[in-house]
């Protein structure tokens, strides 16, 4: 009675060997498409509509207060940061203005007027647009690059998560035709050394571009200050112009 049962048994599991296969062939499948889909999934819908935000502030790694400077250096690029004692309103926002200023060999390459603004409850920092001049030999030869929320189909990016977590992927420039940068947090956990001191518990990003081919960047921010690092330039200083600027 054993050895008949055992029969039974194996014709059924040889019936059902096929059906088997098909169903570990379909899960393994859905899994790399689910993979997949997880790797190609950046974020780009902030909901900013239920926000409230300001031009005024700090974030884990981003500062938005007046006054605040960064400078970073390398052998061959010098970039200036400057929160400004200005203000920018797009689309009913009010946003702050942030100016970089970047020397390439000595002479004036570019300067940006960035428009940022916080969600003081998550810390999420925006990217509203940006007015960009570009130099040769001391004069303005374009404004590759500028592009403002709101116009043309673009809406604000996230420049800066206020809760950063590896792996996060995220949208920072939605511009059709002009910017579409894109970030991920990379780590969380960098240590740093720059000619300004050494940083732990630093942010580290790989950005890249959705319609453009070049090669990814790495940016690295430390905490309480921002950027401190970007491709070969570090930073060399930072603080505020004015004492005054600086919160208490």
């Amino acid at each position: 009675m054993i050895r008949k049962k055992e029969k039974r048994d194996d014709k059924m599991i040889k019936k059902m060997r096929p059906y088997f296969l098909v169903m570990a062939l379909v899960a393994a499948l859905s899994c790399v498409a689910s993979n997949h889909a997880l790797a190609e999934e950046w974020q780009e819908d902030f909901n900013l509509a239920a926000r409230i935000l300001t031009p005024t502030g700090k974030s884990k790694y981003f500062v938005l207060v007046p006054g605040f400077q960064t400078v970073l250096e390398s052998p061959t690029e010098k970039i200036t940061i400057t929160v400004l004692d200005e203000t920018k309103e797009i689309n009913g926002i009010t946003t702050r203005v942030v100016e970089e200023r970047e020397l390439k060999n000595g002479k004036l390459h570019e300067i940006s007027r960035n428009f940022f603004a916080l969600d003081p409850k998550t810390g999420d920092v925006f990217y509203f647009g940006e007015d960009v001049d570009d130099y040769k030999e001391g004069k303005i030869t374009s404004h590759s690059g500028t592009w403002k929320a709101y116009e043309n189909g673009n809406k604000p990016g996230l420049i800066m998560p206020g809760n950063a977590e590896v792996g996060k992927k995220y949208y920072q420039e939605i511009a059709p035709g002009v910017a579409m940068d894109r970030a991920e947090v990379v780590s969380v956990s960098e240590t740093l050394k720059t000619p300004a001191g050494t940083f732990d518990n630093c942010l580290k990003i790989r950005e890249s571009s959705k319609d453009k081919p070049a090669p990814a960047e790495y940016k690295t921010y430390a905490p309480g200050i921002g950027l401190i690092q970007k491709e070969d330039a570090k930073l060399i200083r930072h603080g505020y112009l004015n004492r005054k600027s600086a919160p208490r």
